[in-house]
């Protein structure tokens, strides 16, 4: 597996779904350090990440900003259009590229890329269509469990560890 771009959805992927809303409108989510630390890890393995979501939170450009997220689309409702673009720029192929997603509006993308990947509560239609189901939830380190099952098939996954510990230049795929 040669995989260069890992997009994320986040509501269900990076959360567990769930939205909280303030009485002054505020959106509120839970993340998992647990992922922060795969999106870091995948980073210097110099793997690039985007996040192309349906919902605009300001959690989620706070979150995307905290972890160097390359690539970050809120408002989208056609994800294939903004894939396309990220893919051109990158000159990546769709066959490296992992996506985690978890409901209907995902589907166009996943089965497309060359490693669709689903957290465990995903609904059943997208677990039917990927490659790889975690056994966690959304938002409950899914993500972390795909990108460590990534890294460990493209890597030597100790020599990562070691080198990110060290603060070492990337290892390249």
């Amino acid at each position: 597996m040669n995989i260069k771009l890992i997009v994320l959805d986040v509501d269900g992927v990076l959360t567990d779904g769930r939205l909280f809303i303030g009485s002054d409108g505020e959106e509120y989510k839970a993340f998992h350090t647990q992922d922060g630390m795969g999106i870091s890890l995948a980073h210097h393995a110099g793997i690039k990440t985007a996040i192309i979501t349906g919902r605009k939170s300001a959690a989620v450009s706070k979150r995307a900003s905290e972890l160097k997220i390359n690539y970050v689309y809120q408002g989208i409702h056609e994800k294939m259009e903004v894939l396309e673009e990220i893919l051109q720029e990158l000159k990546v192929d769709l066959n490296e590229v992992c996506y985690i997603g978890d409901d209907i509006n995902d589907l166009p993308i996943l089965q497309t890329v060359g490693f669709p990947a689903a957290p465990y509560d995903a609904v059943e239609i997208v677990k039917k269509h990927v490659k790889y189901v975690s056994k966690l939830n959304g938002g409950s380190g899914a993500v972390r469990e795909i990108i460590d099952f990534i890294l460990t098939d493209s890597n030597n996954y100790q020599d990562l560890i070691t080198a990110y510990l060290k603060g070492t230049v990337k290892l390249t795929q």
